[in-house]
């Protein structure tokens, strides 16, 4: 975890966090990403209760998330490295859809979070 107190300060982390992501070039895109990335931002503020005079802290948690997108093997000519990090990609955003699927069905009795280390977050 970083502690940051400005703005400026987020932005430099977000910056080199984006930096870290792996890219690489497909027939269907120049800079495909082959990662999903998630920022998990805590706030914390503290203020005074003006009829206490004790201190109250609030707090927040606010997660940004950048999911690599889904590809059609076929139509991007990855190979290699690059079409197992597609097809580790497909089967992550796959995952995630079962989960939702399941989570707004009504009728599901199990949700399927532990089946990717993305739905585990």
């Amino acid at each position: 975890m970083i502690i940051v107190k400005s703005i400026t300060e987020i932005e430099k982390v977000m910056n080199e966090g984006t930096s870290n992501r792996k890219t690489a070039e497909t027939k269907m895109n120049k800079e495909s990403s082959r990662s999903h990335c998630i920022f998990t931002i805590y706030i914390e503020t503290s203020e005074d209760d003006e009829k206490t005079g004790e201190s109250r802290i609030k707090a927040g948690k606010l997660n940004l998330v950048d999911l690599a997108g889904s590809e059609r093997q076929s139509k991007t000519g990855a190979t290699g490295e690059t079409l197992k990090e597609a097809t580790k990609i497909n089967l992550s955003l796959s995952a995630l859809g079962n989960v939702i699927s399941a989570l707004v069905d009504g009728k599901s009795t199990h949700i399927p979070y532990r089946d990717s280390k993305l739905t585990r977050l």
